[in-house]
This record gives structure tokens, sequence and C-alpha cells, in this order.
């Protein structure tokens, strides 16, 4: 568990500024969850297969190297950092 203290020299509380923040890029970021999913499922159909198997594929060196496949893993491994930073965010827990 990491904590952090936060000092404001204001004297108007600085908990909801904080909340309203993550809460901002919590949004933001589950917009960007629906983009690169959408992005995937495209991939997806016009390949016939599952981002998994392609990334599997792709790693044994089954697949040649093009310019959108580059593209699919790098819709694959954002969607898995904004996954990731979403769930960290969401599990803050303010203490007063």
């Amino acid at each position: 568990m990491t904590e952090l203290k936060l000092i404001s020299k204001q004297s108007t509380p600085i908990q909801p500024i904080v909340q309203n923040a993550i809460d901002s890029f919590v949004r933001s970021s589950e917009d960007g969850i629906q983009k690169t999913q959408q992005r995937l499922r495209e991939f997806e159909h016009k390949y016939q297969m599952t981002t998994r198997e392609f990334i599997q594929r792709y790693e044994n060196d089954e697949l040649d190297e093009t310019l959108e496949f580059g593209e699919w893993i790098g819709e694959s491994r954002m969607l898995q950092g904004l996954l990731e930073d979403v769930e960290q965010l969401r599990g803050i827990e303010f203490v007063a």
C-alpha cells in the first residue's frame, strides 16, 4: 500500500479538487479504453483472429512484420496500460 499526503497553502479543502482531477482522468481513460477496444475489434475482424492469438503467433515469428501489425501490438499495449491506470485510480481511498 502506498500512502500520499498532500498539503495545500490554501485554506480551501484540496480533496474535492484532487478527486475531481482523478475522476476526470478516469473518464478520459475509459473513453480511450473504448476507442482502443474498437480498434482491436477492427484488427480482429480483418485478420480473423483474436488479439491474444495474434500476439502469440507474432511472438512465435509465425507472422511477417508489417506496419499494421505494429499498430495492433501498440493498441494492445495501450489498452493494458489504460486498464491498469484506471484500476489503480479506482482503488484510491481518501482518509481525513
